[in-house]
């Protein structure tokens, strides 16, 4: 049976993080809004709750999931090597709607997909979020809805695809922008964008000090 709380009530929001945290410490599952859309998560390091989020959007590990952190200096213990493209970025607009795509440090004992020795990062601008986030460390999240369906931007939505495949719900309102966060893969020889969202490509270009077109 899950339990929805109200974060926009203080109260209510102390009580929800506090069973979110035990709900991921317990290999379960967390919908909690972020600055994007609402995300579907667990704890990052934990594969069989990896595996349950997957099976509950109903998609199979060729679509891995990426990772939401806390902090700036998460990434540092989670990727091979931080670059000055890297760094930029994250200077620029995190937290916020950006998601790079780096290579991951050799060492992690995760499973997140097939992800081919990368993942994918994000520092969401969202209070709720971030605070479970420092709370619990890193967290494999992905929009919380059944792969195919449309994302979810209020907690009902995802509630009503997701239903009792989640153990808690963390209620902050509509989604402010609802627009998914822009991805910079930045594994290859050269940044690329796999997708425009939030921010714009024109943006990301200009941080970089690139040209819109070599972005692809």
């Amino acid at each position: 049976m899950s339990i929805a709380y109200d974060c926009t009530d203080p109260d209510s929001r102390a009580a929800g993080i506090s069973a979110a945290r035990a709900a991921l410490k317990g290999g379960r599952l967390v919908v909690m809004p972020t600055d994007t859309l609402y995300g579907i998560g667990c704890d990052a390091f934990d594969s069989r709750a990896v595996a349950d989020v997957l099976a509950a959007k109903h998609r199979g590990p060729d679509m891995p999931i990426g990772v939401l952190v806390g902090s700036w200096n998460t990434i540092d213990g989670l990727v091979s090597r931080v670059s000055d493209q890297a760094r930029e970025l994250t200077r620029a607009f995190w937290p916020g709607a950006v998601s790079l795509v780096v290579e991951q440090a050799p060492s992690l004992a995760w499973d997140l997909g097939d992800t081919r020795g990368t993942v994918m990062l994000r520092m969401p601008l969202h209070p709720v979020a971030i605070e479970l986030l420092r709370e619990v460390g890193p967290m494999a999240v992905s929009s919380a809805n059944v792969s195919g369906r449309p994302p979810a931007a209020t907690m009902n939505e995802a509630r009503d695809q997701l239903g009792d495949s989640v153990e808690v719900y963390l209620d902050g309102g509509p989604s402010e922008h609802a627009v998914a966060s822009s991805i910079v893969d930045l594994s290859g020889p050269q940044p690329r964008v796999l997708r425009e969202g939030a921010v714009t490509k024109a943006r990301i270009a200009e941080v970089l000090g690139v040209t819109v077109e070599s972005l692809g």
